[in-house]
């Protein structure tokens, strides 16, 4: 694979200024191709009315070679028109690149919201879909199926082992952006809302309710048609035995009409998926891989004794003709022919014979665009680590550890140790001082990690773990539920969780903020000290400081450890540092007073 040369900025400058320039050239060819198909179409018209005009001639010939002239026009000006659209999404990959170095990544691009799930245990509350999520920032897969695989990825995370595959691709594919580029651009046109499960629903279904006769009797009236056609016009038959075939013909089309229809429409939206997974297989015919997962990946899309790009080029095929039924000049032969009936059948048996080899070229596709996904963000981030997965039980050990969402050069990055002797760390400080944030970028890095892709730290060291986040719950007027109630429901889950003898982080910001403080100290000391039972290991934040007496009363398993602020004229300032101990200070009637609030 070739490899991208020089930073990641100058590559991305690089290649969009070739891509503008081709760009450029093939708008150029293409408007000067629509003049010249402009003038033979006038000079043809123009000869036909003098060939009519004088009944014939030597003009017609004129007409017939100016019309052949303009059929290699039109084939030229859609083959230019097609470089044209692949420069122009060239053009558009290396923006994006640019526009997520340059920290403008928010506008545009697939941001996943679609992935979005409230009752997950950490997705919603680490921000890893929709707008400005992490999803959105590392997403640079073409596919439906590859954009599910992604987000699986950063929903689950993986065993130890596997992360370790992935981060060995990803290393892989990280400088080679040609290839990643060329994966990109090959299947970014306007999605048309495709689904990925659908389509392996399709492949993967049982037989279409096709009786095994259709096939034989479909084929022999349409020969039978074609004959009393001929034969009809030859004046061999009269028009009653036509119009009798004519009428068995559109019998047996009317009887099977309803599950024609069904197979026809099912088969529309999975073919224009398939139609990008060929586009993507042509490009990675013959590249060589070293990572055993790609090696492994590129067995499946080569190994099942069928071309991959041939058989979903006869799928296109039949989804062409199903298309052209609808033209009224073709629907005489569609009809005399039995077309759909035929098609219908050659989708069925397409289905039965490639559909099991199709879901796994269809994985081993959505499983490389993830990759190159997380590779894209290593790439660009060549000084973030990829996290060590240690033994089970292991601390987690963060050196320099920032939000991955956030623009490096004014992330402010922290130090943390969690596990072993220290199971909790109680985080206090004011509001917007950066308590949230840290356990944002926690959960977001391992997500990452485990995903198998790097994080924004100089060195991140865990066990396994599975996550569990309390940080942005809220109430529901339609279930009748309360924020508090929520958090509770949350809170019980994460509870199981840890029972179930699984090695557990939980993140919890603002614990019990929604009742009182007296039930609140004694509910947080309870909660947090049967999660420590349990083996789970955790950060919670608050700025109570009764709730920080917990960490003293937990010890020495607990810590507590803090963020700082100053008013300074007016304004609250933050260094976002994280300290040991207990924040001190408040500034909040200082800063009401300082916004023109009446405290008297």
């Amino acid at each position: 694979m070739a490899a991208a040369a020089g930073d990641p900025a100058s590559a991305y400058r690089a290649g969009r200024d070739r891509a503008a320039g081709e760009a450029a050239r093939e708008e150029r060819r293409f408007g000067a191709v629509g003049l010249v198909r402009l003038a033979v179409f006038l000079a043809a018209a123009g000869l036909a009315v003098v060939a009519v005009l004088n009944r014939g001639g030597p003009s017609v010939f004129g007409v017939a070679a100016l019309a052949l002239v303009f059929l290699a026009l039109l084939i030229w000006h859609e083959v230019i028109h097609r470089r044209l659209e692949r420069a122009r999404r060239s053009l558009a990959y290396y923006d994006r690149g640019l526009a997520r170095l340059e920290d403008r990544w928010v506008e545009g691009g697939d941001d996943g919201a679609r992935f979005r799930d409230d009752d997950h245990l950490y997705a919603t509350d680490l921000e890893l879909f929709g707008p400005g999520s992490l999803f959105h920032l590392l997403n640079a897969t073409g596919t439906e199926t590859g954009a599910a695989t992604l987000a699986s990825w950063l929903t689950t995370p993986a065993p130890a082992e596997e992360v370790r595959a992935r981060q060995t691709s990803v290393r892989e594919l990280a400088p080679a952006l040609p290839l990643r580029h060329d994966l990109a651009i090959a299947s970014a046109e306007a999605r048309a809302a495709l689904d990925s499960g659908a389509l392996r629903a399709w492949l993967e279904a049982p037989p279409a309710p096709l009786p095994a006769w259709l096939g034989p009797a479909a084929l022999g009236m349409a020969v039978a048609n074609v004959g009393v056609t001929v034969a009809g016009l030859a004046s061999l038959v009269s028009g009653g035995v036509v119009s009798l075939v004519y009428a068995v013909s559109v019998a047996l089309a009317l009887s099977v009409q309803r599950r024609v229809v069904a197979v026809l429409r099912a088969a529309d939206l999975p073919g224009r998926e398939l139609r990008r997974i060929a586009r993507l297989l042509a490009r990675l015919a013959g590249e060589r891989f070293a990572s055993p997962r790609l090696v492994e990946l590129a067995r499946v899309w080569g190994s099942s004794g069928r071309s991959p790009v041939a058989e979903i080029r006869r799928l296109e095929l039949l989804l062409d003709l199903i298309d052209a039924r609808r033209n009224q000049l073709f629907a005489p032969i569609s009809g005399l022919l039995l077309v759909g009936t035929q098609l219908a059948l050659g989708v069925e048996r397409w289905r039965r014979r490639v559909g099991d080899a199709a879901s796994a070229w269809l994985a081993a596709v959505g499983e490389l665009e993830a990759l190159a996904s997380l590779a894209t963000q290593a790439f660009e981030h060549p000084d973030d680590a990829y996290p060590e997965i240690g033994a089970p039980g292991a601390p987690l050990v963060a050196a320099g550890i920032a939000h991955p969402l956030l623009p490096v050069d004014r992330a402010i990055r922290n130090d943390l140790t969690l596990g072993g002797d220290i199971r909790l760390a109680v985080v206090s400080g004011s509001n917007m001082s950066g308590k949230t944030t840290l356990l944002k970028a926690v959960g977001a890095n391992l997500g990452l990690g485990f995903a198998g892709g790097p994080v924004r730290a100089h060195r991140l060291a865990t066990g396994p773990l599975c996550l569990g986040a309390s940080l942005v719950l809220r109430d529901s007027l339609l279930e009748g539920r309360s924020r508090f109630y929520a958090e509770v429901l949350r809170l019980k889950e994460i509870l199981a969780l840890a029972g179930s003898g699984k090695p557990v982080l939980f993140l919890l910001d603002e614990l019990l903020s929604g009742t009182n403080s007296h039930d609140r100290a004694i509910g947080a000391r309870g909660l947090l000290l049967a999660l420590l039972d349990r083996g789970a290991i955790g950060m919670v934040t608050t700025h109570d400081l009764a709730l920080a007496e917990i960490a003293e009363q937990l010890a020495p398993r607990a810590v507590n450890w803090h963020f700082e602020d100053r008013l300074v004229d007016g304004r609250l300032e933050f260094d976002y540092r994280l300290r040991p101990g207990v924040v001190r200070r408040s500034n909040a009637l200082e800063l009401m007073r300082a916004v023109g609030i009446d405290l008297t």
